[in-house]
């Protein structure tokens, strides 16, 4: 039999160890019966769990100057790392990337003002609402957006993977969209001047149109009325059961009128009505 050369066999042995990590889930979380997600007695075992959030989405869910996550989406994340009986991580993340956190089960849940739609439906499994938002688009006070046709022919920023970005190109071809990943990126050229307007969820560009001088939310609704919920990866019905659970038990105490006083009210004062917004129970009224 013909002797094997040593570079090859360390060339057998490489590929071979590759394959077995590869074999036994290197670099990607998955369990015994081939999911990548957690059920709640693992997350309750591991002592953590991690929520995407926003980390730049002022005032759902952002880092204050002390490095501290705030917002109502984290005031609920809080709520629930209690209720588990875990602590919480923070993981953050951008608009475009919540459903590949669920799906590569970076995350266990995204509270990040996560519209419900049917395409994303298809994908991760939304718990009951806690929220109902319609699109608005903010823009400069010298020269106002308060039609979406003028927007035609113009600029309009938006995030990459919301539900503005889905919006805008399929319902109106002739308005030119900017796409940026992060929020502050989109604010930023807001504020530069190389889009004429930005688009996303109305509660979020007018609390931005209050904290800056010379812009308004000129549309501030569009589209459909529109609710915000948990998301979960796709099959992990333990957890989605547990959250869902969670907010109808949650509604007795009202929970989600506390969390809009504490931090959504300083924000907009007497500018929004409370119960235009929140959603107690998972109930839409």
């Amino acid at each position: 039999m013909k002797k094997l050369s040593k570079p090859v066999i360390l060339l057998f042995i490489f590929v071979f160890s590759i394959a077995a990590l590869t074999g036994c889930g290197f670099g990607k979380k998955k369990t015994g019966d081939n999911r990548i997600y957690r059920t709640v007695d693992e997350i309750r075992e591991s002592g953590t769990v991690k929520i995407g959030v926003f980390s730049d989405k002022n005032p759902f869910g952002y880092v204050n100057q002390n490095g501290v996550y705030q917002g109502y989406d984290v005031y609920f994340a809080e709520r629930i790392a209690q209720d588990l009986g875990v602590d919480v991580e923070y993981v953050a993340t951008d608009a475009a990337n919540r459903v590949e956190y669920l799906k590569s089960g970076k995350v266990d849940i995204i509270l990040a003002n996560f519209t419900v739609t049917e395409e994303r439906a298809e994908q991760v499994d939304f718990a009951l609402p806690y929220m109902k938002v319609a699109l608005g688009v903010v823009s400069p006070d010298n020269a106002l957006i308060e039609n979406v046709e003028e927007l035609n022919g113009k600029t309009l920023i938006v995030t990459k993977g919301t539900t503005a970005e889905t919006y805008f190109s399929e319902n109106y071809p002739d308005v030119n969209l900017l796409k940026f990943d992060q929020y502050t990126e989109a604010y930023n050229a807001l504020l530069d001047g190389r889009g004429d307007a930005f688009s996303t969820d109305s509660t979020e560009v007018l609390a931005w149109a209050i904290q800056n001088e010379g812009f308004t939310v000129g549309i501030t609704s569009l589209g459909n009325i529109d609710t915000i919920a948990p998301a979960v990866t796709k099959g992990n019905e333990t957890l989605l059961s547990w959250i869902n659970e969670e907010i109808k038990s949650l509604a007795e105490e009202q929970f989600f009128h506390a969390n809009y006083k504490e931090t959504l009210e300083p924000v907009y004062g007497s500018e929004v009505d409370a119960d235009s917004l929140v959603v107690e129970g998972g109930v839409i009224e």
